[in-house]
């Protein structure tokens, strides 16, 4: 596993975003999600930039939207930790699906 992170650090980026937003289902403090706004849109950026070819793909579409929602400069607040689970958990399966999909260079 360890191999496997080091091989590629995108790879260990996504991971990382993952289990980010899992750990950001337990009550923290606000700081933390502040802290998550920025490398998840950070992680989102990079995968964008990784995966665009030229035109629109899947990952490219759906982490611009995380990139969007996540992002720390304009928040969007939706003022309720029962509406953010969902959307954590979803776009940490996101990020891990994309990290074990990615190839070797």
């Amino acid at each position: 596993m360890v191999e496997l992170l080091l091989d590629n650090p995108m790879r260990a980026l996504l991971l990382i975003c993952s289990a980010l937003l899992f750990l950001g289902l337990i009550n923290l403090p606000i700081g933390y999600y502040t802290f998550l706004r920025i490398i998840i849109t950070i992680g989102s950026v990079a995968v964008i930039v990784n995966e665009y070819k030229g035109e629109f793909t899947f990952w490219v579409i759906v982490f611009g939207i995380i990139a969007i929602l996540f992002n720390p400069l304009l928040p969007i607040y939706f003022n309720s930790k029962e509406i953010w689970m969902p959307i954590d958990i979803i776009t940490g399966i996101l990020f891990g699906i994309k990290a074990y999909t990615l190839k070797t260079k």
